[in-house]
């Protein structure tokens, strides 16, 4: 019989079943609404992709993958098995079913949804998290260097066009920039193959997201907060409570459950009787020394699926999906062919003495996150498969995890992001 780590006088309220920036932000708001918490990671905080991703709050990002023009580009990019979306042949069987989904929230209607959810979601999050950094204390690490989006050409900007219309409607400030000269005041360096692009003011970034994950975590602990380090198998919810049940005969129990576990959620969810179609996108990324370039905002080559940021003392380039799984040994390759595009992109920038980098993306077919409550147990909550906006949804989604949590109104319709919507 598995061992129980707490006694029923003083078991948590609350147990988080994962420590990367959504469960860490939730951990703590549930924290300061006097819960006792407890957090559970099957390896430490921040140490899958909220310790390796780009660093941006990028709440102009509304649009989602899943949209007809990624469909018609989807068999270029897929023969190239370094291009932006790749998709290993041993696990395209398996992968069916999702793409199938992903085909089918690419029809506009599905896409129309999903920009008004998503920006929903982004106005909430945005507005929740300045008032976040000022409660841990983090206000020093925001960058407000705002984004640039490249294009090689007058066809690649004509193609974007309709989606920055969307934004414009939703009140997301940008401007279209033409011509070298133009878009050298904004980033010198740029390779001369470059006509136009968008540069988005109020694009935030953190200095470094993984030594911001660690501050929340450590506010976490000195206020009374536990974290453990235990593998998250199963659980089992009655009317009374909910039970963890780990890996290594070990089991924890609290009234709720909040299911926060990236790309390893879907598998907890299952059994509890939640079958959610969560995949794994594998991004990569190489983090440069500083010296690398000078970089004055962050660029993205969305023709090619990457970025380049400033991160800590250093310059990370990274982004592209990989759709191959949690098993497979990571393919370095990658990382290589977006420095090596970085390279022609930026003539002056020095790729020498990088650190390569491979973290699991929690993502779902039309880019909406699963925040709710589990269809089959009111005492279970998800807030997971937010994709490549995990930083970005942080403060917002920890604000209406608590709301849920404590039996408030949630601040925004959650109907979109619901658990059985597929």
């Amino acid at each position: 019989m598995a061992k129980m780590a707490y006694q029923q006088g003083n078991r948590p309220d609350v147990i988080v079943v994962g420590a990367g920036i959504i469960g860490l932000s939730t951990a703590f708001l549930l924290q300061r609404n006097k819960l006792r918490v407890l957090l559970l990671d099957r390896k430490g905080p921040a140490a899958e992709a909220s310790r390796g991703n780009a660093g941006a709050f990028a709440f102009s990002e509304v649009i989602p993958l899943a949209t007809p023009g990624t469909l018609r580009k989807a068999p270029k990019w897929l023969v190239d098995p370094h291009g932006p979306l790749s998709i290993p042949p041993r696990y395209a069987l398996r992968l069916a079913p999702w793409m199938l989904r992903f085909w089918r929230a690419a029809r506009p209607a599905q896409v129309e949804h999903g920009i008004r959810a998503q920006s929903t979601l982004m106005d909430h999050s945005k507005h929740a998290l300045l008032p976040f950094l000022k409660q841990t204390a983090t206000g020093s690490m925001l960058r407000r260097d705002g984004n640039l989006e490249l294009y090689e050409s007058a066809a690649e900007f004509e193609a974007t066009r309709p989606y920055w219309e969307a934004r414009r409607q939703l009140g997301i400030p940008f401007e279209h920039i033409r011509g070298a000269y133009a878009l050298s005041e904004i980033q010198p360096g740029l390779d001369k193959r470059f006509v136009s692009g968008t540069f988005t003011p109020e694009w935030y970034s953190i200095s470094d997201p993984h030594e911001y994950a660690l501050t929340i975590a450590d506010i976490f602990r000195n206020r009374g907060g536990q974290i453990e380090i235990a593998d998250a198998m199963s659980l089992s919810a009655t009317r009374r409570n909910v039970t963890v049940r780990c890996a290594g005969d070990r089991s924890f129990a609290a009234d709720r459950v909040v299911v926060s576990a990236g790309a390893w959620s879907h598998d907890l969810a299952r059994t509890v009787g939640d079958r959610i179609p969560l995949e794994t996108e594998r991004g990569y990324n190489t983090t440069l020394p500083s010296a690398a370039f000078d970089l004055r905002t962050q660029l993205t080559f969305g023709g090619h699926g990457f970025v380049v940021t400033n991160i800590g003392s250093g310059i990370r380039v990274g982004g592209a999906v990989e759709l191959g799984g949690l098993n497979a040994p990571p393919n370095f390759a990658r990382a290589g062919a977006l420095l090596a595009k970085a390279r022609l992109f930026l003539p002056d920038l020095d790729t020498e003495g990088g650190t390569p980098w491979m973290g699991f993306r929690p993502s779902l077919p039309d880019s909406l996150p699963v925040i709710g409550r589990s269809p089959t147990s009111e005492r279970v909550i998800y807030a997971f498969g937010h994709g490549h906006l995990g930083l970005t949804q942080s403060a917002g989604t920890a604000e209406l995890v608590a709301e849920l949590v404590s039996g408030e109104p949630p601040s925004i319709d959650l109907e979109p992001f619901r658990a059985d919507r597929f």
